[in-house]
């Protein structure tokens, strides 16, 4: 007999067996169904991470604000200095009057703090540079070039710089991709629970339908059948069974993350969830596919040949 008739021979009789399984089917399809649902949670999960974070990164900058009485000729020449960096992007400068008129546009509110600066009688701000990297790992470098103790290495006149706000940013940077990576190690450890308890639901159901076909495989036995006749068709079982799983998976998928992406998209500054899954919706799929295959034929492998060893 040839090879493609084999194939055809045992792919029919999974089938067969599928479709007469109807219990144990329907209990292997539900249990990699909810496995994948939990892989898909944490692909869509492991999208909104990356992007807070890329998106809190680009909004990193490196604020250097200097004293009242820093001179703008003094604060322009580090300006050129830091420009000629090469980890730089763009330096923006923003001057004591425009400094001045920010803080009371944002104030514009609260009468006691304009009083309070109305009776000051003079601008009690400094001018301030804006410095965007080119790459967020480059900001620390930026940083350390304008408070360094270093003077080969260091700007001129650092002692006109009041603060630089890199420091506090680079805390909370931290602290977010630190709670990243957590979620992330959540979300592997509990895909490997659930592919686990997949993997002992889809073997003792398999164990069922082995059970259930014990005669047949006694009378294939006793003819001298080939172990790939008796084990392809539990396979074949497996494979389907992990195919419907992605399927109802991928589909279950949709009407969840345009649920979601109503709040994603105000809550993560822009992240349609719905956008995502369409844009990425061959490669969701396909990782989908491929584990609920693998997970069905493979259960199915470990449990036919442990019946065949006993």
């Amino acid at each position: 007999m040839s090879f493609s008739s084999d194939i055809k021979r045992i792919t029919r009789s999974g089938l067969i067996n599928f479709y007469r399984n109807t219990f144990v089917s329907f209990a292997s399809v539900l249990m990699m169904t909810l496995t994948l649902m939990v892989i898909g949670s944490t692909i869509f999960l492991n999208a909104i991470l990356s992007f807070t974070i890329t998106n809190i990164e680009r909004k990193v900058d490196v604020n250097v604000y200097f004293y009242p009485n820093a001179a703008e000729s003094q604060i322009l020449e580090m300006k050129t200095s830091i420009e000629q960096l090469p980890q730089v992007a763009t330096v923006s400068y923003v001057s004591r009057d425009e400094a001045l008129k920010a803080f009371q546009d944002r104030h514009q509110n609260d009468y006691l703090t304009l009083q309070a600066l109305d009776e000051l009688g003079t601008n009690p701000l400094g001018a301030s540079l804006n410095i965007q990297a080119k790459d967020s790992g480059q900001y620390e470098s930026i940083a350390q070039f304008l408070t360094g103790d270093d003077s080969a290495s260091a700007v001129e006149n650092k002692d006109i710089i009041e603060k630089v706000n890199y420091y506090q940013n680079k805390e909370i940077i931290g602290r977010l991709t630190n709670l990243a990576h957590t979620v992330q190690r959540v979300g592997i450890i509990l895909t490997i629970v659930f592919i686990g308890l997949s993997i002992v639901v889809t073997l003792n159901t398999i164990r069922m339908a082995i059970y259930g076909a014990r005669e047949e495989i006694t009378v294939m036995r006793l003819v001298g059948a080939e172990n790939k006749y008796i084990q392809g068709p539990f396979m074949v079982e497996g494979i389907v069974s992990g195919l419907f799983a992605a399927v109802i998976t991928i589909i279950a998928l949709f009407p969840l993350t345009l649920w979601i992406s109503k709040y994603t998209v105000d809550f993560f500054g822009g992240l349609s969830l719905v956008r995502y899954y369409g844009d990425n919706f061959l490669q969701i799929f396909l990782i989908l596919l491929v584990v609920g295959i693998l997970l069905g034929a493979l259960s199915s492998l470990f449990a036919i040949r442990r019946y065949l060893k006993k």
